[in-house]
Formats: C-alpha cells, sequence, structure tokens
C-alpha cells in the first residue's frame, strides 16, 4: 500500500511537473500574441494628417471660392436671353462712354462722325446719344472699382455702347490692383463675343476674328494669388456654355456672309484641358455646319501663317479664346495699318459695345499730343455699330471712306505729334469724303 501511494505521489508529482513545464511556453505565446495584436493595432491606427501651411489653406479657400463663382456662371449662361431685335426698338439709345487718357478725343471724333450719318435718325427720334462719365483711371482707383456703381448703371440705360480707351493698371503701377474695365464691362454685359475684321483687299485678306471675351486668363486676371516670395498662380477659365455661343456665333456669321472656313485657334497640344475643352466643343458644333470647312491651329504657328503669303488668303473666320484672340488681331490690324486703324465689337444677346483695339496712350496726354491722336480705329468701331443696330448700307459707307482717307488717298497723315493732322482735321476729312456722291466708284479705283 505504501509503495502504491508512494507512486501515484511520484506519478502525480511527475504529471505536475510535467504540466509546470508546459504552463510557461502557453504563456510565452499567449504573451506574444498579445504583443503582435497590440502592435498590429497600433500599426493599423490612423496617423495624424499634417496640417497645411496657412499660404495653401488661404489659396485653397480663395481657389474654392473661384470655382463655385464660375459654376453660377455657367447656370445663368445656361439660361441665357434671346437677342435684342434693334428693329422694335425707340429709340435706339448710344451711349458714348469716353474713357481715359486719349479716349475721350478720339470717342468725340466718332460721335462727330457717326451723328453726321445719323442726322435724319436723330431728327425723327429713332436714335439718341447719350454722354456718359466717369469711367476714367482716376475715378475708378478711387472707388476702388473697375467700373464705378452709378457709371455701370448709366450703361445699362444704353442699348449700344462707343466705348474709349480706357488705362488698366499693371504690377508696379501707383494706381491700386483693380480689375480691367473692358473685362470688367464685358461681364456685367455679358458682350461673350468680341468681333474683329481685318480687310487688305490689295493683298486678298478678308479676316474676321470671333475672339471669346469674357473667359480665359482675362477672365480672372486680378484674381491671381502670390504664395511666398517664390509662387505665383493665374487662373484660366473655360466652360462648355462659353465656348459654344462664340463658336456658333462665328461659324452663324460665316453661313450668313457666305464664307466656307472656319479656323479654331488654341493651343490644344499643350493645355489639353481648357484649350481641349474649346477645341472638341468646335469641332462638336461644327458638325451642325456641314457646308463650311473647320479646321484648327496651335496659336504659335497661326502668328507664322498670318504673314505667310502663301497662306494668310485662305483664312475667313477666326474664333479663338480671350488672350489668343487678343494676341492674333493685334497682329492682323497691322496689315491694315496698325491698331490704330482697327475697331472692335462686344457683343451680348442683350448689350453690345464698340470700341478701338489700341491702349489709352497716357504718354501722349502727358506730353500735350491728345489732339493728334489717331480716330481711325474708333470710327472703325463706329462702323460696326451701325451694322450692328441695322444700318449696314451706312456702315458699308463709312468702311469705304475710311479706307480711302486711311490707306489710298491719304490726303491728311496722322502722325500722333504737330507734324501730321489732328484727329478733328482726320474726321472732317471723312466726313467730306461720305458727303462725295461719287464715293463707290473712288472707293473701287483704289481696290480695283
Amino acid at each position: 500500500m505504501a509503495k502504491a501511494k508512494t507512486k501515484r505521489k511520484a506519478a502525480s508529482g511527475k504529471a505536475k511537473t510535467h504540466r509546470a513545464k508546459k504552463a510557461p511556453v502557453r504563456g510565452r505565446a499567449a504573451s506574444t500574441k498579445k504583443t503582435a495584436a497590440r502592435r498590429s493595432t497600433q500599426k493599423a491606427a490612423p496617423k495624424p494628417k499634417a496640417t497645411l501651411g496657412p499660404a495653401v489653406e488661404k489659396a485653397a479657400k480663395h481657389f474654392a471660392g473661384l470655382v463655385q463663382k464660375q459654376l453660377d456662371r455657367v447656370g445663368r449662361m445656361k439660361h441665357d436671353e434671346g437677342w435684342t431685335d434693334y428693329a422694335k426698338l425707340s429709340p435706339i439709345i448710344i451711349g458714348v462712354c469716353g474713357g481715359d487718357g486719349i479716349g475721350p478725343m478720339i470717342s468725340a471724333q466718332a460721335q462727330r462722325v457717326l451723328e453726321y450719318l445719323l442726322s435724319v435718325e436723330r431728327a425723327t427720334g429713332k436714335v439718341t446719344f447719350r454722354t456718359i462719365e466717369g469711367l476714367t483711371i482716376e475715378r475708378r482707383a478711387k472707388v476702388r472699382k473697375p467700373i464705378p456703381d452709378d457709371v455701370l448703371v448709366e450703361l445699362k440705360k444704353c442699348h449700344v455702347i462707343l466705348k474709349g480707351p480706357t488705362t488698366t493698371p499693371r504690377k508696379g503701377d501707383p494706381w491700386p490692383n483693380i480689375e480691367s474695365a473692358n473685362v470688367a464691362m464685358r461681364k456685367e454685359l455679358d458682350l461673350f463675343a468680341n468681333v474683329r475684321p481685318v480687310k487688305v483687299p490689295e493683298h486678298r485678306i478678308d479676316w474676321i476674328f470671333f475672339r471669346e471675351n469674357t473667359e480665359d486668363l482675362y477672365a480672372l486676371g486680378s484674381e491671381g494669388l502670390e504664395i511666398g516670395k517664390d509662387l505665383a498662380v493665374d487662373f484660366k477659365i473655360i466652360t462648355r456654355p462659353g465656348s459654344e455661343r462664340i463658336v456658333r456665333a462665328a461659324f452663324e456669321h460665316a453661313r450668313k456672309a457666305g464664307r466656307t472656313r472656319v479656323t479654331v485657334v488654341t493651343k490644344a497640344n499643350v493645355v489639353k484641358t481648357t484649350d481641349g475643352l474649346f477645341l472638341r466643343t468646335a469641332q462638336e458644333i461644327a458638325k451642325e455646319y456641314p457646308g463650311i470647312e473647320c479646321d484648327d491651329w496651335y496659336i504659335d504657328i497661326m502668328t507664322a501663317k498670318l504673314v505667310d503669303p502663301k497662306r494668310r488668303t485662305q483664312f475667313q473666320v477666326l474664333v479663338l479664346p480671350n488672350l489668343y484672340g487678343d494676341i492674333l488681331t493685334d497682329e492682323a490690324a497691322e496689315f491694315q495699318g496698325g491698331v490704330g486703324t482697327a475697331g472692335a465689337a462686344n457683343i451680348g444677346k442683350r448689350y453690345a459695345m464698340f470700341e478701338a483695339i489700341h491702349g489709352s496712350a497716357p504718354r501722349m496726354v502727358d506730353e500735350g499730343r491728345a489732339d493728334y491722336a489717331d480716330p481711325c480705329s474708333m470710327i472703325r468701331g463706329g462702323a460696326m455699330l451701325l451694322s450692328h443696330i441695322g444700318y449696314p448700307e451706312k456702315a458699308r459707307k463709312l468702311e469705304m471712306a475710311l479706307d480711302i482717307c486711311g490707306q489710298y488717298e491719304k490726303r491728311l497723315v496722322m502722325t500722333g505729334r504737330d507734324t501730321g493732322a489732328t484727329g478733328a482735321a482726320f474726321s472732317d476729312y471723312v466726313m467730306d469724303t461720305l458727303a462725295d456722291p461719287g464715293l463707290e466708284q473712288r472707293w473701287r479705283e483704289y481696290v480695283g
């Protein structure tokens, strides 16, 4: 019995010893698993996000605000009202807004010529002129707005506007950073189509440019950001509705004028998103006009082809975004005698504004030469105004008179100084030419 008990105790002791040896192993395994689990949990926990720097956060907030404004604008464009019917208006109100620099001088001369051509319509009350003051750089700087509120109210009371050049402040100027008055007016009145014709019959040049007027880099030109000392950012805006309406305006003009080619100008191979959208939109709309050829060129090679005698005569209607249009039309105007000879129309569905394509030339004013400023560009803008409000024959006569006076006969020469004629003398010359009953024959003798 004693031996049996001893054996059981021994066995029991062995068992305990066996269990005791295994217990620490199980404990280490459990501990290892728990540690691994903790480590796994620690790895899975999300790390705190790095906060953006104050400059980047400010830029992001600014950009979000710009995007929202543009989306709101897209919504408004999709519900555009119909076009103004000038035949139903009485009177048609023509606002004359001189601007600044040489603007008031050349605007006054253009108004004289228009009043001469519209003398009957003025007498019968069909047309009336209004003078709008206050769009000078001094006034705009004082109120820190591109268009003072009271001026904008007066502009909106008119149906069409003849506008003189205005000064746009640039970096380093003494003026505050306010938006271009031109850009602001185009946006406020939704003047989406900048139309610029260039004709030089002896070189067989007959171009008309449809430049989108309310988008691209110009639309947000005063909304750029400087982030620190080393980074500056500007914003380029292209929308589908904005592209559609300018492209359609170009094709509609081609159809009505019997033109057979529309050329789209972009840099879509490099500026793929915005210029790409403009080009794709144009290609889609072109399908609706099967009788009109549509081709596309990049802006860099296009500037070269305009001066290529073999190629340039093939272009007819050109449609392009805002910045490229500004560059290319200034180049094109040189064929016609320079930017001082070319006018521009800024057309929307409700309002329209007509102007010279050059700047305000404040230096001429500072040097006492403003009376010698060439009004030809403003008067050409006036010819486009006449055509737009329903007097195409008067516009045609004015274009012929300008061709004779400025390109062919040149009885008076404008030099911008007292070595040449004054703007008033040139306007008299134009009106004398308009009074010639043989005007068209005289013109044809020059153009062949």
